[in-house]
């Protein structure tokens, strides 16, 4: 069994268009932190830290380091995550949306196909007769749960600006061509379902036609090339945040 990490990390140090702050406690400094924090609970032990006393010290701990600690502060759609039907709407099919904590796990775990897509252009849009003759390329028929990733090769662009600006976006057309056979779950390596900003805001701006402001979205992110078209399982399991429109997953395929 061979096992595929298809996902993007959350990296302070990458370009996004959201805020991501990793904020880092090393393991030296760590002894510090845990003496300001517990001290810090009352009157008298914020006094004593002020005067220099410590619970513990450096010296007396193994090699003078305690623990680290990491505090990610990072929105839901940063990294490889799942979007579910609140991030689009209060209403989903005329019900209330539901949440990313909601999402049926059984949807998450499921025969994967790949569809090769590179040859679209930023600026165009990927179609339900795109999807159509990515399948007979590889000679498979979608089935109920499958889930369904869209190549684009943006990927390669992850971590600059280009990532936001260089990829195609995803027709209506074709979501409902997945929907129709049974696929809950698709993925991309673009860093959204919607064509960029500077062409879909453009036109907006110019028609003032709501249906080409991010129409994929109101209608309802690596390593793609390492995957066969079809043969492998995914996982896809989110993170358990509650009332969130996304959460993070770590997405992988097993190939046996």
């Amino acid at each position: 069994m061979r096992i595929i990490d298809l996902s993007l990390p959350i990296d302070e140090k990458a370009f996004e268009v959201h805020h991501v702050e990793i904020e880092r406690t090393t393991h030296s400094a760590g002894v510090e932190k845990f003496n300001r924090v517990i001290m810090g609970k009352t009157l008298r032990g914020r006094l004593n830290y002020f005067l220099g006393r410590r619970i513990v010290r450096k010296e007396d701990l193994p090699d003078g380091e305690f623990l680290s600690l990491e505090v990610v502060h990072a929105p839901v759609h940063v990294g490889t995550h799942l979007d579910y039907s609140f991030h689009y709407g209060t209403k989903s099919e005329g019900r209330a949306s539901k949440t990313a904590d909601e999402i049926p796990l059984e949807w998450c775990y499921s025969d994967g196909v790949k569809l090769n897509l590179t040859h679209k252009k930023p600026n165009e849009t990927i179609k339900a007769e795109d999807i159509e003759q990515a399948l007979k390329k590889i000679n498979y028929s979608l089935k109920n749960l499958d889930i369904v990733f869209l190549q684009t090769g943006a990927d390669k662009f992850y971590g600059t600006p280009q990532y936001f600006s260089e990829y195609p976006g995803i027709d209506i057309s074709a979501i409902n061509y997945l929907l129709d056979k049974g696929v809950k779950i698709f993925g991309v390596d673009t860093m959204g379902i919607d064509r960029p900003y500077k062409f879909m805001l453009k036109e907006f701006l110019d028609s003032k036609d709501p249906k080409t402001f991010y129409p994929a979205h109101f209608y309802g992110r690596k390593n793609l090339g390492k995957l066969p078209g079809s043969g492998f399982k995914v996982i896809c399991f989110p993170i358990r945040i509650k009332n969130t429109g996304a959460a993070w997953s770590r997405v992988v395929a097993i190939m046996q």
